[in-house]
């Protein structure tokens, strides 16, 4: 801080600015843990992304690592023929699966839980931001309980884990799930042609 002083005022100012930001910025990449969270019904809540309240914090939710399937094909196409080649499924297929995953979503979250964030936005199309994050009931990852049951897929943003797990170690355990999954012909995997 002796440097600034040095500085014309207007500079020490703009000097500040620019660190300060910087400074907020990092923090948001620390995770933070919210407990006692419930699930909120609404419309557009789908098996990756739904509504969460924990507080007095009510923000919708879009989950690391996986890719439920669309609820509707409708502003989706490009994405239900992706998910359609991945599960080896009819495009016909999808929509179905997605109200499965949402549904199995809502009853996995009647309970109270566990939500960890760093409060990064996640795009989409809704005006209103969501906030990707990891979802742990009764001790266990809600992605794990979706790709394991064949409702959703590995796939998406990835960082490591709160608790210091890699994603590159948490990658292959979802991944050997999913093939779980699909070996057992859990979930859309039942109807696969692959």
């Amino acid at each position: 801080m002796t440097v600034l002083r040095k500085l014309p005022f207007y500079i020490q100012v703009l000097c500040l600015a620019l660190i300060f930001p910087a400074a907020s910025a990092a923090e948001r990449k620390k995770w933070e843990t919210l407990s006692d969270c419930q699930y909120v019904a609404k419309e557009h809540n789908d098996g990756d992304s739904f509504r969460v309240k924990c507080s007095s914090r009510e923000f919708v939710l879009r989950l690391y690592y996986v890719d439920a399937p669309e609820v509707s094909v409708r502003g989706n196409a490009e994405r239900v023929r992706e998910q359609s080649d991945h599960f080896g499924v009819m495009s016909e297929d999808i929509p179905e699966a997605g109200l499965k995953a949402r549904d199995a979503v809502r009853e996995i979250l009647k309970k109270p839980f566990i939500v960890q964030t760093r409060w990064a936005v996640a795009g989409g199309r809704s005006a209103e931001s969501r906030y990707y994050g990891m979802v742990e009931i009764e001790g266990k990852r809600l992605v794990e309980i979706l790709v394991g049951e064949g409702l959703a897929r590995t796939k998406g943003r990835v960082v490591n884990l709160p608790t210091g797990e890699k994603s590159s170690e948490y990658l292959q355990k979802l991944r050997a799930l999913e093939g779980d999954a699909k070996k057992h012909r859990k979930g859309i995997w039942a109807h696969t042609t692959q």
